[in-house]
């Protein structure tokens, strides 16, 4: 049985409780699903309007997978003091204060296999059913 903590909302990220239920089931890290958004090998548009589904190939030749993450962006971000640029009196910009952007993590997922580029993305049918629930 894996054991890791459940994510937290952060300025960066906000969980819902589909994906928190997800990365138990099919034991993905948190970790794991920020890497994949920030850097996907793909990126496809998602089932619902707004949304956008990435992934990442796992496995190995004999056995491939994906791990597939759909999220949402939610608005901009704050960013820390450290990185707002300075005005040229050397002082923060207050206007440059909100900058990036959120996302919603709605769904993550393994696919055993390597699905089709540029078609229908390869929701398994319980998580579809599930996703209706959510959004």
């Amino acid at each position: 049985m894996l054991s890791f903590k459940l994510p937290k909302d952060d300025s960066k990220y906000e969980w819902t409780n589909h994906v928190k239920e997800k990365m138990v089931y099919y034991g993905i890290s948190a970790a794991l699903i920020k890497r994949i958004v920030r850097f996907p090998k793909r990126k496809e548009e998602g089932i619902a309007p707004g949304t956008t589904a990435v992934m990442q190939p796992r496995g190995s030749r004999k056995t491939p997978q994906e791990i597939w993450v759909m999220y949402q962006p939610i608005g901009k971000r704050p960013i820390g003091k450290s990185q707002i640029p300075a005005s040229p009196a050397g002082r923060p910009n207050p206007k440059s204060q909100i900058e990036g952007e959120k996302r919603r993590i709605i769904s993550a997922w393994r696919y055993p296999g390597v699905s089709p580029v540029g078609k229908k993305i390869p929701i398994p049918e319980e998580i579809l059913q599930e996703l209706e629930n959510v959004i």
